[in-house]
């Protein structure tokens, strides 16, 4: 009989293979099939209509002169911002639909926002607007702590506002159906949890409403919810009776997509003799815009640290609000702490490598840490590059190398799978999760392969429809836990029922059988055996049909999945002192998460969370005018994404083997992002002997801190 336990290395002939994803076909090809993409037979077009102001109430809506436009047919308002205040600029306060696009976008622009404009507050991190506190946390004696210590270093640190800017923007096509089935095809990392966002907006029962999303351009955090522009598409689609397509345009999807919140802090470290951290204190303060701004974890990674003391400041905006962004508050807080402690060390001089080496011993997880910074160090050839911070290479192109540890949880959410053995030898897996772009399908089907004992072509997965079993959201790393255990005991249970019927063929109990390599055998006689396609055809006219059920708690203490993964990234930049121009020569990222389904599909995570580290590192910024609260670069050409010429090259290294398959499955998606920020900003003041406080590390800011000689104390 078949075990739900992974299988150990040497038995394993799918799972942790380099298989190309199985969409990787249609998506080259222009085949696959996104929301921008779906054309419904007489579909209509929308646009969203938005407020040009920071601050103002909002006294009523004229569409006189857009429902002058040829082709106009309807506009839907969010009437309970009548009256109420619009609180920046580019909210979304109500949509037009037209025959055509062309027409939708004139009609939308002659809208007139009767308003009385109000004076908005801030549009940037500003201290002085700070009112009221967030939350204060102090443990051990800090005082005495920094009286003690050999080295004091303090400093200011902090990254910049950065926006969603997924490849795909925000919206959806929704058709009403004559027996009211709200059919939608949304841009969504939430296929089963979508429905029942509607509510009673368009009164529609949630059983009625059909979630199809096939394919999408990313989401890192930002489409979990249907949006106001989504109940405002469902609206037009109800009054015009007609399918209505609504995706929000690049502008509008700067400003109101949601933001990463900036964070920025006055940091001190204490160093013991030995360069063991002995205190951290820091005051953050930041912006989530109209939303919230949660507390960092600092000291970051470093948490065994006894004297630390935390004040954050939260100051609200008049900028669109924050929302999840791949690792939410693990980037602001990583590049605060590693950003100070290297200044701490490079005050005590002390080698970088030598002295992360030994603060591993304040981690959760000392011994991994240890060897990933070991194994990235000898990738980089960190031994024959590095230099102290007071020993600069000569001629203007100064070079450096930085270093930063960081962490994730990562388990498994919960996931129902359903696995369907056919009499015919075909196999389905159904599951309503959805695939941003990183291979849940593929790993599905390796996952089911490898407990079927077939090769990974045979399996046939569906996803992205809400009618199919409930999975998760895709979101803090826990898609690909919930979906591989529950593929798993799907598939298990399906095999387990398939080796009863064949048992009695082969003249053995069923808990004597294995399936391996496309045939089912006897595990003490293998030259008794069948071929799978035979094996199935005993089934005769019935299917074999299960349902595989992920309960994270379960399977955690089976040892299915895990939490917990921690990661090391050493940059190496060339600085530009005369231009202050930083380039990225080489980045190296090791990291652990568990056991790994897809080696190939694990290793490109790793590479686009590099990309991405890199672009908000030296370019991603959200940049307002303070006087009219616009957003200046809500456009592809300012706000600013890395090219293929500003990566340098990349190296990944997956930990596996003992000590770390044994824990499990363990989501990948966001650890990666967190340490680009702090290698980079620790590699940048290692190659010019001084620290540039803020992200991005724009060519302006690294003169400024030339000229200012840093701010170390």
């Amino acid at each position: 009989m078949a075990n739900v336990a992974w299988p150990q290395e040497g038995d394993r002939r799918v799972i942790g293979k380099r298989i190309s994803r199985v969409d990787g076909p249609v998506k080259v090809s222009g085949e696959a099939k996104y929301s921008y993409d779906i054309n419904r037979k007489g579909m209509l077009h929308a646009k969203a209509i938005t407020s040009p102001y920071a601050l103002a109430k909002l006294i009523s809506v004229d569409l006189s002169a857009a429902e002058g436009v040829a082709g106009y047919v309807a506009a839907e308002i969010q009437e309970d911002l009548i009256g109420d205040e619009i609180r920046y600029c580019g909210q979304v306060v109500g949509a037009v639909v037209a025959e055509t696009e062309e027409q939708a976008i004139e009609a939308r622009n002659l809208v007139k926002l009767n308003v009385e404009v109000l004076e908005h507050q801030v549009v940037d991190s500003d201290l002085a607007k700070f009112e009221g506190r967030v939350g204060e946390r102090t443990d051990g004696d800090v005082d005495k702590a920094f009286e003690a210590a050999a080295v004091v270093s303090q400093g200011q640190y902090g990254m910049a506002t950065i926006t969603h800017c997924c490849l795909e923007s925000h919206g959806q096509v929704i058709e009403i159906t004559k027996d009211n089935e709200l059919l939608a095809w949304p841009s969504t990392q939430n296929v089963s949890g979508y429905a029942g966002q509607f509510g009673d907006a368009v009164n529609i029962p949630q059983n009625k409403v059909k979630v199809d999303c096939q394919h999408m351009g990313g989401g890192f955090g930002s489409k979990f919810g249907v949006d106001n522009w989504g109940i405002l598409c469902a609206k037009l689609a109800q009054k015009t009776g007609r399918p209505v397509k609504l995706m929000l345009e690049r502008d509008t999807e700067l400003k109101v997509a949601g933001s990463r919140p900036s964070a920025f802090a006055n940091a001190r470290v204490g160093l013991h003799p030995n360069g063991l951290i002995s205190a951290v204190e820091a005051e953050v303060w930041g912006t989530g815009g109209n939303g919230g701004f949660r507390a960092l974890p600092i000291p970051y990674v470093f948490t065994k640290v006894e004297n630390t003391k935390l004040l954050t400041k939260g100051i609200r905006t008049n900028t669109g609000s924050s929302r999840a962004w791949r690792a939410p508050a693990h980037p602001q807080g990583c590049l605060i702490t590693m950003s100070a402690a290297a200044d701490a060390a490079a005050l005590m001089g002390m080698d970088e490598l030598d002295f992360f080496l030994a603060n591993t011993a304040l981690t959760d997880r000392p011994e991994v840490y240890r060897e990933e910074l070991r194994i990235a160090a000898n990738i980089i050839g960190y031994r024959q590059k590095a230099h102290l911070r007071d020993n600069l290479t000569s001629g203007p192109v100064k070079r450096g190398l930085g270093i930063s540890l960081h962490t994730w949880g990562g388990r498994g959410h919960p996931s129902e799978c359903d696995v369907s053995i056919h009499s015919d030898g075909t196999v389905e897996a159904k599951l309503g999760s959805q695939d941003l772009g990183v291979g849940t399908r593929t790993c599905v089907g390796m996952v089911v392969a490898e407990t079927l004992g077939l090769p990974h072509a045979a399996v046939n997965v569906q996803l992205g429809r809400n009618a199919y079993p409930a999975s998760g959201a895709s979101g803090g790393s826990t898609t690909i836990g919930g979906i591989s255990v529950s593929s798993r005991r799907a598939a298990t249970d399906a095999l387990n029922a398939l080796l009863a019927v064949v048992a009695g063929r082969l003249g053995t109990a069923a808990d004597n059988l294995e399936a391996v390599d496309g045939h089912i055998r006897q595990m003490d006689k293998m030259d008794n055996r069948i071929s799978w396609k035979d094996a199935c055809a005993a089934l005769g006219a019935n299917t074999i049909n299960k349902r595989g059920v992920n309960d994270p708690n379960a399977s955690v203490e089976e040892g299915l999945i895990d939490a917990g993964v921690g990661g090391v990234q050493i940059a190496d930049v060339s600085v530009d002192v005369e231009t202050g121009v930083v380039s990225v020569n080489e980045m190296v990222a090791v990291q652990d998460i568990g056991l790994i389904i897809n080696m190939k599909l694990a290793e490109s995570q790793v590479y686009g969370a590099l990309i991405m580290g890199i672009t908000y590192s030296l370019f991603e910024e959200s940049v307002y005018d303070p006087k009219t609260g616009q957003m200046l670069n809500a456009d592809m050409e300012f706000y600013r994404l890395a090219g293929i010429k500003d990566v340098g090259k990349l190296k990944v290294h997956m930990m596996t083997g003992k000590g770390y398959d044994e824990r499990g499955v363990i989501g990948l998606g966001e650890p990666p992002v967190i340490s680009p920020g702090a290698a980079i900003s620790n590699a940048v003041a290692n190659a010019i002997g001084v620290r540039v406080p803020h992200l991005p590390l724009t060519p302006d800011r690294v003169i400024d801190a030339l000229q200012k000689g840093g701010n170390i104390a």
